[in-house]
């Protein structure tokens, strides 16, 4: 076997593996310094658009550079996981509304399960390697690795997007010193398309570009303070996380529910309603969000968010 050979060979039982164990897609590029995205990371950063989430301005390099966060690494894969929950009823008709990402078990948990197992089997059939793997838990630039394994395009809102799959999935790497061959990157099929801009009632998205300042999920996950500087009417009623970019991506309606029972909702969460949400105590929050990515923001935090919400409920109230 000849070494373009070996390389390939690798490569297919990677993905035979991955595609085995329900991943969504799996892509494999040669690990190294992100020319491209540099400048781009850089002028983010100098605009102030990452907001008070100080941690996206720490580890430049290693966000950049791969072979600086694990050295050793030669590839980086790239996989993706689906999450579409589908049109299932998630809550009541008066109910806030909640990310579909959100809905069931968190999904670091869920995902890095998959990814343990699935390099225990690679190196079942290939041999031992080094490496490590990640869900959203490293200064990984994984959106843009994902599309230079050609597994999508990152969108005009800031997404990546497949053009067979939409963008409901979650994006995880596995980076190893096994020398792989590497796929290609797609074209970009964004087109003239703005609808994700047009869409977007913070107005937080330019093209090819997310202001995170002004994003909803934002100012309800990662601002830890007082929501201030714009008016609840905008928040269109999402109080954890926002799906509306993805929403009205034409590309999603090639998205299909996924088959991962961890991810299905608890029947308590469909099933509470707005008064139910405020209502809620810490102990229902703790039992009904154990597991789930909602905890990250903790009970005060989605209190707040939920009362931010009704402030804007008893304005509409109050000019009737």
């Amino acid at each position: 076997m000849t070494r373009s050979e070996l390389l390939s060979y690798r490569s297919s039982v990677v993905k035979k593996r991955a595609m085995d164990l329900g991943f969504y897609g799996c892509g494999i590029s040669v690990a190294g310094f992100l020319e491209t995205e540099a400048p781009r990371l850089e002028n983010w950063l100098l605009k102030n658009k990452h907001g008070k989430m100080a941690y996206m301005a720490n580890h430049f390099d290693l966000r950049l550079d791969p072979t600086k966060l694990e050295p050793g690494t030669k590839t980086v894969v790239s996989l993706l996981y689906n999450y579409f929950p589908g049109h299932q009823k998630t809550t009541e008709e008066d109910a806030p509304n909640l990310s579909r990402y959100a809905l069931g078990e968190d999904y670091h948990f869920v995902v890095k399960r998959k990814l343990l197992e699935f390099t225990e089997q690679v190196q079942d059939a290939l041999g031992p390697c080094a490496g490590r793997v990640f869900v959203d838990s490293a200064p990984v630039l994984e959106k843009a690795w994902a599309a230079k394994a050609g597994l999508g395009w990152v969108g005009k809102n800031s997404n990546l997007i497949s053009p067979k799959k939409g963008s409901y999935f979650f994006l995880a790497e596995w980076l190893t010193d096994m020398e792989m061959a590497a796929d290609n990157p797609i074209p970009d099929y964004c087109g003239d398309c703005t609808r994700c801009i047009d869409a977007c009632p913070t107005q937080a998205i330019e093209p090819y570009s997310v202001d995170g300042s002004k994003c909803i999920s934002y100012f309800t996950i990662e601002l830890k303070e007082a929501i201030q500087g714009v008016e609840p009417h905008v928040f269109k009623d999402w109080m954890f996380g926002c799906d509306i970019c993805q929403e009205v991506c034409p590309w999603n309606r090639f998205s299909e529910p996924h088959t991962e029972t961890a991810f299905l909702p608890k029947p308590d969460l469909i099933q509470m309603s707005r008064n139910e949400w405020k209502q809620m105590t810490q102990e229902t929050f703790q039992r009904v969000f154990s597991k789930s990515a909602i905890k990250r923001v903790g009970y005060k935090g989605l209190m707040r968010n939920i009362e931010f919400l009704d402030s804007c409920k008893n304005k509409e109230k109050g000019s009737l």
